[in-house]
């Protein structure tokens, strides 16, 4: 197995671990009811056909997903995991595009159920996800690529201390067109003492 992988996290009433076969029918369900909150942030290839945003959250896609990112994490390309909340699965957080050598990087991608929006949910997810990737994954460098119109995604590595560094012009395909997108990056020697650390002397009470 990848370094790191596979892994199980916690920090109070949030927990990581690898998505799961038996994640297929909440995970849709979780997509499905939450394709407003959702459907403007979410790349897709220009080619790809069209269809429903139901269609494309299937129990059947989830599946025919799940066999992919678990290749790729076995072979240490992809850290997958399903975030969650009072143990029920809320959202996802994943580390992509692992590239070793000189470099050791990785980007990262995220998403939460709107209805445990606001509750310090992903922060946390997001701190324990890069402290692993820095500890027991052995990666220098994580960053996130975001629309400069999406203010709740920001807001999230914002509040854990990610630096601004660059503007990429339609950079990825999503909601019908070449979007821009913002890079912010974290690099090992800005946490020293871990980023979920940091994360708790910063953030206001959980409610």
């Amino acid at each position: 197995m990848a370094r790191g992988w596979p892994v199980m996290l916690e920090d109070g009433r949030v927990g990581l671990r690898p998505l799961r076969v038996r994640d297929a029918a909440t995970w849709s369900e979780v997509r499905i009811r939450n394709e407003r909150w959702l459907s403007p942030w979410e790349g897709r290839p220009e080619s790809q056909p069209t269809a429903t945003w139901a269609d494309r959250h299937s129990p059947v896609v989830f599946t025919a997903m799940l066999r992919n990112v678990r290749k790729e994490s076995r072979a240490g390309r992809t850290l997958p995991l399903a975030v969650t909340y009072d143990g029920r699965l809320a959202g996802q957080v994943t580390a992509s595009n692992v590239i070793r050598g000189a470099f050791d990087s990785a980007s990262v991608g995220y998403w939460v159920d709107a209805a445990v929006a606001g509750r310090g949910v992903l922060p946390t997810a997001l701190a324990m996800l890069v402290d692993h990737c820095f500890g027991a994954v052995g990666l220098h460098r994580i960053e996130a690529n975001i629309r400069p119109e999406n203010v709740a995604s920001r807001r999230v590595v914002e509040k854990l201390g990610f630096r601004e560094e660059a503007m990429h012009l339609r950079y990825l395909f999503i909601d019908g067109a070449w979007r821009d997108h913002l890079s912010f990056a974290v690099t090992r020697e800005d946490v020293p003492d871990g980023m979920l650390r940091r994360w708790h002397a910063v953030r206001p009470a959980p409610p």
